[in-house]
């Protein structure tokens, strides 16, 4: 299928992409990487009017560490996270998960904003904002905002952003360098989306206790779910595979899955007891702790 026909818009600066959203709202769609869009305009799943291409707009792409966050442009393509000395420093979780993300080819043109934006429930950059408390800065004609992800996504690929605004950046909270992490993710083939996924990460004390634990699954609720009984059970707790097993069932209880052709919803909440459990053993072994 061919999208229907539209009038191409290519804006030099942010500035003229967001006058033309306050312009046109509703009738227009953003266009980055076109990994997501462009199928969705091929079926005929959204068929606007005005298609603003922001593709080369330079200002946009940018990885940095500023206020004890890493900051990402909604530019900056996978492959650019992937290859980052800075990203596999201060934030390898979000590494190991972009690597999950389709094939190489997808991951040289997909932005990390178009995926942020697209909101589908079983991506894993919205499994990694949530479980890091990340926050997505949106910007619009008048200005800029700041919100958390648990009030940007609101349901399956539906999001918090009105027409007239744009993701302009994301906003990963920096964690202990002796953070362990793990993402763990089950999906019919690599590269395909996952039917589960959960990404973790703890901070041990030095008595080997969980003084931090982030976790949050993906692809079992319309949007990506925080596993916050799982994390307040492991806080000051010394991992055994007790534990892990109490954890992983706490998780699973937060889940609320549809079942499809893929998969039955007890499955999906079956896989997230045990990836759970799986990226907490990794998460805590990495973090220098030795299950009992």
């Amino acid at each position: 299928m061919k999208p229907a026909s539209f009038e191409y818009l290519r804006p030099t600066s942010l500035e003229e992409a967001l006058r033309y959203l306050a312009d046109l709202g509703e009738d227009a769609k953003i266009l980055s990487g076109g990994q997501s869009l462009i199928p969705v305009l091929n079926m005929r799943l959204s068929t606007p009017k005005y298609l603003i291409d922001i593709g080369r707009l330079e200002e946009l792409s940018y990885i940095r560490e500023e206020d004890g966050c890493l900051v990402i442009g909604a530019l900056t393509r996978h492959a650019e996270l992937e290859s980052s000395p800075l990203v596999k420093e201060r934030c390898p979780l979000l590494l190991e998960a972009v690597r999950w993300i389709g094939h190489p080819q997808i991951r040289q043109r997909g932005t990390i904003g178009g995926s942020i934006a697209h909101a589908d429930p079983a991506a894993e950059l919205p499994c990694v904002l949530a479980a890091l408390r990340g926050e997505i800065v949106i910007a619009h004609a008048d200005g800029e905002e700041t919100v958390g992800a648990d009030a940007f996504f609101l349901t399956y690929m539906l999001t918090a952003l009105q027409p007239d605004q744009m993701v302009k950046e994301l906003r990963f909270p920096l964690l202990p360098e002796a953070c362990g992490y793990a993402f763990a993710e089950v999906a019919r083939r690599h590269g395909d989306f996952a039917l589960v996924e959960v990404a973790a990460a703890i901070v041990l004390d030095e008595r080997g206790e969980v003084s931090l634990a982030r976790l949050a699954a993906g692809g079992a609720n319309p949007v990506p779910c925080v596993l916050e009984e799982a994390e307040e059970f492991l806080i000051g707790k010394v991992a055994d595979d007790s534990v892990l097993e109490e954890a992983g069932a706490l998780a699973s209880e937060r889940v609320d899955p549809d079942g499809d052709l893929h998969g039955s919803a007890d499955y999906r909440r079956s896989l997230v007891k045990t990836l759970t459990k799986r990226a907490l053993h990794t998460a805590i072994t990495r973090a220098g702790g030795t299950l009992r």
